[in-house]
């Protein structure tokens, strides 16, 4: 089960033609030009990416399975033993712009937008 909906809580999502480059350790990891941004409350925007533009042979799966009532139960990859991505196969209905889209950490990876370094932000997600 997941936590309760928070009513102040928003998730928008939109697809953008903004250029999402990711890397951990110095490896290239995904590189698109068609992510879909998502903006949810309290939270850094994510990069969702279509599979073919993430590198999925350097990820391994991982047993982690996470849920969220906004957007649905999650399945994790790591590279390390460290999850850096997610994905949603089959959100809630409410968020159907989603599905299959991987996503990276911001806070567990190197990640460039439009050519400018991105700092790793702070939530509850980060490594450090």
């Amino acid at each position: 089960f997941a936590h309760a909906r928070d009513p102040f809580k928003r998730v928008d999502v939109l697809p953008s033609s903004r250029h999402v480059q990711v890397s951990v350790d110095g490896t290239d990891v995904a590189n698109s030009r068609r992510p879909t941004l998502l903006f949810e409350t309290y939270l850094p925007t994510r990069y969702y990416l279509p599979r073919s533009d993430v590198r999925m042979e350097l990820l391994d799966e991982s047993t982690t399975v996470t849920m969220c009532p906004y957007k649905g139960t999650a399945r994790h990859w790591s590279i390390g033993g460290t999850d850096v991505a997610w994905s949603y196969e089959d959100p809630v209905p409410e968020n159907p712009r989603i599905p299959e889209l991987v996503c990276l950490y911001n806070e567990r990876v190197d990640l460039v937008v439009d050519g400018v370094p991105q700092e790793r932000p702070r939530s509850p997600w980060d490594m450090e």
